[in-house]
């Protein structure tokens, strides 16, 4: 087993990982009654998007002994009312400084991005806009 999620009570949950212990707490979003004082389930999704391209550009870094600890994603969803789904993502990403990276090795982290479990998962209709921002070798 994963996790288990428990449903609280005024469109709360707490989402307990079983291996760790850690727990996740979402809230319905205030477009959609909920307070928006905690991530929506929709904001997970999202989130985990930018955290799985993060992870596994790191794991394809690591073996090019290249570094991009302290980078960053900043993740925006954007959902459609008719059906109410997440219609788009956008995607920045912030690369620590003091970091460079040549053309291939661009290319190779864009192509791990672009194949992380999680953007496989995505509807296919879903718009993923991802900039990847490289640093500019001055």
């Amino acid at each position: 087993m994963t996790s288990t999620v428990l449903y609280e009570g005024n469109l709360r949950t707490v989402c307990t990982h079983i291996q760790s212990g850690k727990q996740i707490e979402t809230d319905a979003p205030t477009d959609n009654q909920g307070k928006g004082e905690r991530f929506s389930p929709t904001d997970l999704i999202a989130t985990a998007f930018a955290s799985c391209i993060l992870t596994t550009m790191a794991i394809r870094a690591k073996d090019l002994e290249l570094k991009i600890r302290q980078s960053s994603i900043a993740t925006e969803k954007i959902m459609s009312a008719n059906p109410r789904r997440i219609s788009a993502i956008n995607l920045t990403f912030q690369f620590a400084e003091n970091v460079y990276f040549s053309p291939e090795q661009q290319q190779i982290l864009e192509q791990i991005a672009l194949t992380c479990p999680v953007k496989e998962c995505l509807h296919p209709e879903m718009q993923l806009n991802i900039n990847f921002n490289w640093p500019k070798n001055d």
